[in-house]
């Protein structure tokens, strides 16, 4: 049986977090709901909390998103119909009825949808689905909140008779409007509304000469307001018509109301189930803000929070844009207990917290922000001594408030307990204090409970490091600056640079040196030696992250390397393919160029034919025999490829075709004459024409002449006189 105190849920904030969830419920039950959220007593029931919740954030990604739940509160209704022989208005049965639609529609959603909401339709299929609540109402209420006029037999007839009642009255009344008016009796507005009837604005001068009932008069006593006596007999016809209507719609809401009433219990757990959705869908959203998950729930006695976050302060730092550091715990039955030590404002109680805020969350059926490969067990009682606890009402100072706790904690602690005390042994002498504390650690490690403190005594420290199945850790600091790092180490103790921190803050160092003297040597020896410590594993643990940014870019330039070499080997092995598939060629080439020349020495047929069916055959028997279906794919890759041809080549065709349908323009070729410079049409050498005979020139190079066809001339420039 869990069981975790009001002042462990304080302690750990745990109810802001559900005002957190309750702001983000739809409707005010859903709301109040949040707010009392506790931690489930049995696992079955956490279980199924913590599914569901999953289920619809799962909602969020998939394409069967879950319909809108929301719904109007019933709970005057349900009160009121409890109350025999009462009955509701006419709009309460409006809510019933949306209320009996929405809850139906959701849970044949669910039963549709089995497969996405396992969870989710096992909680909807404990409600009973009708349609009766909803066909009730609507028979007698429309969808505007209005009673029908077909509600009753009886109603509809008194409705009727109103109508033409109604009729009569506005006649009448428009005939006597019309008399009076061209009497010049009325003021300038002719009629109003008194009482809900309609009146003539009669001159109070002229109010005696109109037959009627006086209602009333304007403020100044100016206008007089009349019923017309034509009308006043139909307007107390339709005035008793109009009672009539009422008590039959009393008659009628009494009916249904008798009818609606055995469904009450049904009512109820309707509307115990849509807000149960809305608690579900608000948590389902607070998860997705600070990126929950559900880790896997064990049986063995461990747990493991990896990259964890405490939910309150990674909100308020995504608010102000600042970064939230995630912390890792682990306790097993090796690692019972942790002792974190080191100076304050490093981060040691919002690691406690951590641990705790987080383990109550999902004790309480929401999803944490942890790494999926987290784990963790149900503890049955989580204690906490967290804060100032000092006790104004009972006058208890802070270290009688905390030996009360501890005595608390001793009644309780067994091994299905995890406390979290902070500043653990604070509030004493350190000594007395210390040495105190030193026992209650160590009964609460021998009853084999998991625990997580915080302290700064030195003795605490050396116990965890001599119990095997405790373990000191510290918060990492700068070792230059001393600015917290907000990591957790576990291994080793944390100096609380108690003089570092004082020298920092310009505190003399002949006064650090003289606060020194006051203290034991020892205490000094072993507070320095884990401040060393402390630096020393700062500087490694700067180097184990540059070593592993050195270790991704070499990674990097590996991958690179080997998508290169991937390349060169796909290019090496299709030149490999080209070059085997071109000595293939040479060779049958030569083949055949062989079997020419002895065709062409013997001239025989035969032998021709039979030496190129034996090629042809060595060639065959080196290919695989394709089935049916591959062959047929390859004839019709081969149609493909020759119709690719046989495009390119209509595409040439045509192209020469415009080429040769285009006029050439050819230049007029020039007249040579004597004088004239010119070279041969594929010469590069120059030469002046000294004569011409017929179709035949002499040209002088200067070195030789020589005589060539005036055709094969080309002109370069005129001869110089």
């Amino acid at each position: 049986m869990i069981s975790i105190t009001e002042k462990t849920l304080q302690d750990l904030q745990f109810p802001t977090v559900l005002e957190t969830v309750s702001a983000i419920c739809n409707t005010d039950i859903g709301k109040q709901k949040a707010l009392e959220i506790t931690p489930f007593r049995d696992k079955e029931s956490l279980m199924n909390a913590l599914m569901q919740t999953s289920e619809y954030v799962s909602s969020f990604q998939n394409n069967n998103a879950i319909p809108n739940h929301g719904f109007d509160a019933i709970t005057y209704e349900i009160k009121f119909l409890a109350i025999e022989d009462s009955f509701l208005e006419v709009g309460s049965f409006r809510k019933i009825a949306t209320l009996s639609e929405t809850t139906n529609f959701m849970l044949n959603y669910f039963k549709k949808f089995e497969d996405y909401y396992p969870y989710l339709n096992k909680k909807a299929s404990e409600i009973q689905i009708t349609k009766e609540i909803s066909s009730l109402i609507d028979m007698v209420v429309d969808k505007y909140g209005e009673i029908k006029d077909n509600a009753s037999p009886d109603l509809l007839n008194i409705r009727r008779d109103m109508n033409v009642v109604r009729g009569k009255v506005n006649q009448s009344f428009g005939m006597a409007l019309t008399q009076y008016n061209s009497l010049g009796y009325l003021d300038d507005i002719r009629e109003s509304f008194v009482q809900n009837r309609r009146v003539l604005a009669v001159l109070a001068m002229y109010r005696r000469k109109v037959k009627g009932s006086i209602l009333g008069s304007s403020k100044t006593g100016s206008i007089a307001y009349i019923e017309p006596e034509t009308t006043l007999k139909y307007s107390r016809e339709l005035s008793n018509l109009e009672y009539e209507e009422k008590e039959e719609i009393a008659r009628i809401l009494k009916q249904l109301s008798n009818y609606i009433r055995p469904f009450l219990p049904l009512l109820i757990q309707y509307q115990d189930f849509l807000s149960d959705i809305d608690v579900i869908a608000a948590k389902a959203k607070y998860a997705n803000r600070i990126n929950g998950i559900l880790p896997t729930i064990t049986e063995d006695r461990r747990l493991f929070f990896r990259d964890a976050f405490h939910p309150i302060l990674y909100l308020n730092n995504k608010q102000k844009n600042e970064v939230t550091h995630p912390q890792t715990f682990e306790l097993n039955q090796e690692k019972r207990i942790i002792v974190i030590s080191g100076p304050n404002a490093g981060g040691k109680t919002i690691s406690l917290k951590t641990v705790g805020l987080l383990q109550l969350m999902l004790q309480s059926g929401m999803l944490i922000p942890v790494h999926e490969r987290s784990e963790t067990f149900l503890f049955d009682r989580i204690l906490t001594d967290i804060g100032d606890n000092q006790s104004i009402e009972n006058h208890l100072s802070t270290y009688s408030y905390r030996l009360k706790n501890m005595n608390y904690f001793l009644k309780k602690c067994n091994k299905k307990t995890m406390f979290l005390i902070d500043e653990f042994g604070t509030g004493s002498d350190p000594e007395l204090g210390g040495a105190l504390a030193e026992i209650f650690l160590e009964e609460f490690y021998h009853r084999e409970a998991f625990g997580i403190i915080t302290t700064h005594y030195s003795n605490l420290k050396l116990l965890a490091n001599e119990l095997p199945f405790a373990i000191n850790a510290n918060m990492l600091f700068d070792e230059k600056t001393l600015e917290p790092i907000y990591k957790l180490v576990l291994g080793q103790a944390g100096s609380s640079f108690t003089f570092e921190v004082a020298q920092k803050n310009g505190i003399p160092f002949s006064l650090i040196n003289r606060a020194k003297k006051k203290i034991e040597g020892g205490k000094v020896r072993f507070d320095k030696t884990i401040a060393t410590l402390q630096k020393e594993r700062s500087k490694l643990e700067k180097t184990s992250i540059n070593l592993k940014e050195e270790e991704i870019r070499a990674r990097e330039e590996s991958k690179k390397m080997e998508n290169i070499n991937e390349k060169i080997k796909q290019k090496l092995e299709s030149y490999q393919e080209l070059y085997d598939s071109k000595q293939k060629t040479i060779y049958i080439g030569q083949k055949i160029e062989d079997i020419a020349q002895k065709y062409f020495n013997n001239k025989n047929k035969k032998d021709l034919i039979g030496e190129f069916l034996k090629i042809i055959e060595i060639e065959n028997s080196k290919r695989i025999k394709a089935t049916p279906k591959e062959a047929k794919a390859i004839m019709e890759k081969k149609k493909e490829v020759v119709k690719e041809i046989e495009v390119k080549v209509e595409e040439i065709r045509v192209a020469k075709k415009e080429k040769k349908l285009k006029p050439i323009i050819e230049k007029p070729k020039p007249i040579l004459k004597v004088g004239d410079r010119v070279r041969m049409f594929d010469g590069k050498a120059v030469g002046s024409i000294d004569s011409i005979e017929k179709n035949k020139a002499t040209v002088n190079y200067g070195v030789f002449t020589s005589k060539v066809s005036l055709d094969l001339l080309e002109f370069v420039e005129t001869g110089k006189k």
